[in-house]
């Protein structure tokens, strides 16, 4: 049985009170535990599934927008602090080295010090970090991983992620706007979980931001698939469930789940789940 767990199901960094958190997924398939994006608050998401940090083995980080992998490190740091002794696989783009430079000489008097005062292996020397490329993913035993670059400008290295084993098909668009490849990419999934954006909530989003200008509108108009858009997908390649996550806007308490289940509606009259944080799926 596969099983996907949302724990952070709110488009962008921002949280405030009453909000929802950042992206991040937790999914087990294969007999395998994997984290997809690790927005804010993704560590305690993982532990309120009852799933200990140091299970995780591969993380998969789609693209980088803080509200993808700003917890990464701390995620990583604190699943070695409760007891993680082996190599953990993250793959993103290749700016994820760069992250890690800079998190490991932030942390260093830290890590050193619980290296030499607890006789903790040395956590810089336990993460297999690889390249995301669009194709094949190697290396995953036990079930099949492919990838397809999206349309998440002016980002380039932005990927959807599929995952196969024992017959059972789970899709994330990751960040995008539509596009008619996600249909292919998707065909036949049990579960697809794609972001989505109520047309009618992105002014108010805007003015709430409170420190941007036009270009904020610009890039969620370009970047980012209306609800409506995601049933044209979900039809088109027969998925079994549809998730919405990376809700834009994630917590404008002017819309309910009926809004977003009617926007979908309108092209899709299937199994659509709108995302909460901790919704689990079973598949």
């Amino acid at each position: 049985m596969a099983k996907v767990a949302l724990l952070g199901v709110k488009g962008g960094p921002a949280i405030r009170p009453g909000s929802s958190m950042p992206t991040s997924t937790l999914l087990q398939m294969g007999g395998r535990i994997f984290l997809v994006d690790a927005g804010l608050g993704v560590s305690a998401g993982v532990i309120a599934q009852g799933i200990g940090l140091h299970e995780i083995e591969v993380i998969f980080i789609t693209h980088l927008h803080s509200d993808h992998y700003l917890e990464l490190g701390p995620l990583l740091h604190t699943a070695w602090t409760a007891g993680l002794k082996r190599k953990v696989t993250v793959i993103g783009p290749a700016g994820l080295k760069r992250y890690f430079d800079g998190f490991w000489d932030s942390m260093a008097d830290d890590i050193e010090l619980r290296i030499a005062d607890e006789g903790r292996p040395d956590l810089r020397q336990m993460i297999d970090l690889r390249l995301l490329t669009e194709g094949e993913v190697q290396g995953i035993d036990g079930l099949s991983v492919s990838t397809l670059r999206n349309q998440h400008p002016p980002i380039v290295d932005s990927y959807a992620l599929r995952f196969e084993a024992d017959g059972t098909v789970v899709v994330f668009s990751g960040d995008t706007a539509f596009m008619d490849e996600m249909s292919v990419f998707a065909k036949d999934a049990d579960l697809l979980v794609h972001e989505a954006m109520l047309m009618r909530g992105v002014d108010a989003l805007c003015a709430r931001v409170g420190n941007g200008d036009d270009r904020l509108k610009t890039h969620l108009l370009r970047s980012h698939c209306p609800a409506a858009q995601t049933g044209v997908i979900a039809r088109e390649a027969g998925v079994g469930i549809l998730a919405l996550n990376h809700l834009v806007p994630g917590d404008d308490p002017s819309f309910s789940a009926a809004d977003w289940k009617a926007e979908v509606a309108s092209e899709w009259q299937g199994d659509v789940r709108i995302g909460t944080d901790g919704m689990v799926i079973a598949l």
